[in-house]
């Protein structure tokens, strides 16, 4: 099925779940000028079920234990949403963050404990710092609103933390009298998918990302050498962020699902939890330490930007990879 089928699709889909679509709109666009997509309720499997040996030959300059250390992702399992959602088309922006900021009042984490977030120096020695973090931090002179390269209005706001994005959330939900929300660890990936059952919405290869994708490429491989064989081997003309919806979308119509910044979701991550998953509309665990984010950044090496790969940080982590892509509910 080809994109535009897809789409089609898609679309045809979504009026039955909702039993038409002239009450509810298949797409729409909110008071921060956030467009939202309609999804359908659909199916998909959610995991990696690729053997070793595959990714081995798709990831070749990677170490073994990089990729033996994926098996949160299995094992494979089938996954119903059972319910039609709104998904923000691009990642939340610096823009509109600030609208949000100003409007609400709400005063980032990274501002109100006093430490800030991380940031680019191009003089900082990663060497000197105990973590041994490629980025200079937490610094009060980082925050969303300085991550240390420039940015526009139109860029991917980050060094927010989980907390800064249920803000935002909880304040349109006010607002608008709609319920927004983080998208669940299923619901992300059902919509990174688009579909698809590849490693990426866009096919197997890494080097498929070229057109869908802002990641670890020769552009960021300039700043961090010692990293280019991990690099994309192209260049998108972006070292840093990009600009929102600058690369192709997936089949739903989704900008930057892939790369550019880390998504923040609603779920607790639990390295076990698949074997128990249940298979509508799973939530994640009841509790844990940390929350799982999704999708890759500009900074991030191909196999870490992969449909099924789960990463995660404490809620009150603000980094300069991570940033906000929300769900509405259509009802």
């Amino acid at each position: 099925m080809n994109g535009s089928t897809m789409t089609h699709w898609i679309t045809a889909m979504a009026c039955i779940a909702l039993a038409g679509c002239a009450s509810t709109p298949t797409a729409t666009t909110n008071s921060l000028g956030m467009q939202m997509v309609l999804l359908p309720a659909g199916e998909f499997t959610m995991g990696n079920a690729a053997s070793i040996e595959t990714m081995s030959a798709l990831y070749p300059a990677y170490e073994p234990r990089r990729l033996a250390d994926l098996a949160d992702e299995t094992p494979a399992h089938r996954v119903r949403i059972t319910r039609p959602f709104y998904m923000a088309k691009h990642e939340v922006t610096v823009g509109q963050f600030r609208q949000f900021v100003e409007a609400s009042g709400h005063v980032p984490e990274s501002i109100a404990d006093g430490t800030g977030g991380y940031g680019y120096n191009a003089a900082y020695d990663p060497a000197t710092a105990k973590r041994g973090d490629a980025f200079e931090g937490r610094h009060p002179r980082y925050s969303w609103q300085n991550p240390g390269f420039a940015q526009s209005d139109a860029h991917p706001v980050v060094n927010v933390t989980w907390h800064d994005a249920v803000a935002l959330a909880r304040w349109l939900s006010a607002t608008e009298g709609r319920r927004y929300r983080l998208p669940t660890e299923a619901e992300w990936e059902y919509a990174c998918r688009a579909g698809t059952t590849t490693q990426y919405h866009s096919g197997d290869a890494p080097a498929s990302l070229s057109a869908v994708a802002n990641v670890f490429d020769t552009d960021a491989a300039a700043n961090w050498p010692d990293w280019q064989a991990f690099a994309l081997p192209t260049a998108d003309g972006f070292a840093f962020t990009a600009p929102v919806g600058q690369f192709a979308p997936n089949a739903f119509g989704l900008h930057d699902m892939h790369g550019n910044v880390w998504e923040w979701t609603a779920d607790w991550h639990g390295a076990a939890y698949y074997a128990n998953s249940p298979q509508d509309d799973p939530q994640g665990p009841d509790a844990g330490r940390v929350k799982v984010r999704r999708g890759g950044s500009w900074h991030t090496w191909p196999l870490y930007a992969r449909c099924a790969y789960r990463n995660w940080n404490t809620q009150v982590t603000r980094y300069t990879l991570v940033g906000i892509r929300l769900v509405m509910e259509a009802d």
